[in-house]
């Protein structure tokens, strides 16, 4: 099996995927095994094939047994994820009894699902997407972990803490995976090119409902809303985090923070094959 690039050294998907493993956890993986190069693998341009071995991988590494949602929402890829998992545990090694906000938490509630079966984490989920946090309470309730994630509505789309962060809460961390595109069809336009790049028509592999791939004024504005009102609620969580796609969104970031009265600002890269992103964290305390 050959090491994934740029993983973090606690991520069980270093060492690739252990395909015979896999189709034993979940049999239903078996129709899309394929022979490439002498190995078995899936054909990762078919977003059904995609699901479920994604399916896969969180019953047999993470004992998520129930992970079901519309093909119009995204299907997160599970080592990815993770990863961010891993880094905000080293981000709060000293920590106990951890309570992380997750906004935007989608339909897949994915974040909190393997938060809690890695590090045993407590999770808030919110969303502006009623149907989306329905579902990801079906797939809570299915898992038995009605207990460890619980989901707040937010009813404004104009504001991202404000209405979900309640006067007694203490999270340890916050954090986030925004929107990239400003719109629509600068979206639609980036699905595009990726399945060009495919070289097939597998839109679905890259589907996801408004509320997940836009935000008005791109991930930079949702970035900026985030970090004003989190200056509003400096005491609500240790720790605010966010994935940010874009170097120079960070740059800016920063020039703000110092503004709103930011003590300290980290930056932490992630590699994951050919893919550069980062996460930044800030706190005020």
């Amino acid at each position: 099996m050959n090491t994934k690039k740029g993983l973090h050294p606690k991520n069980i998907h270093n060492q690739g995927y252990d395909f015979t493993l896999l189709v034993a956890k979940y049999p239903k993986l078996s129709k899309f095994i394929i022979e490439k190069f002498g190995k078995q693998t899936i054909d990762f341009s078919n977003p059904i094939a995609v699901k479920e071995f994604n399916k896969a991988l969180l019953v047999a590494h993470y004992n998520i047994k129930h992970w079901n949602f519309s093909d119009e929402n995204l299907c997160p890829p599970i080592p990815g994820r993770v990863d961010y998992i891993h880094h905000l545990a080293d981000l709060v090694a000293d920590e106990k009894n951890i309570k992380v906000l997750d906004v935007g938490i989608g339909a897949s509630c994915i974040y909190p699902l393997l938060g809690n079966a890695v590090y045993g984490w407590q999770f808030v989920g919110s969303d502006i997407d009623a149907a989306s946090l329905s579902n990801a309470q079906k797939i809570i309730d299915s898992n038995h972990l009605e207990g460890k994630i619980t989901l707040r509505y937010q009813k404004d789309e104009a504001h991202i803490l404000q209405g979900i962060i309640r006067q007694e809460d203490m999270f340890t961390i916050t954090m986030c995976n925004p929107p990239f595109y400003k719109s629509a069809e600068e979206a639609r336009g980036a699905n595009r090119r990726k399945s060009r790049n495919l070289g097939n028509n597998a839109v679905r592999n890259f589907a996801g409902n408004s509320n997940e791939l836009w935000y008005i004024g791109g991930e930079k504005a949702f970035l900026h809303t985030y970090l004003y009102e989190s200056s509003q609620l400096p005491k609500a969580s240790k720790w605010f985090t966010s994935l940010v796609s874009k170097k120079e969104n960070v740059e800016s970031l920063q020039s703000s923070g110092k503004k709103l009265g930011v003590k300290e600002f980290k930056i932490i890269p992630m590699h994951q094959g050919n893919k550069v992103t980062r996460i930044a964290c800030w706190r005020f305390a």
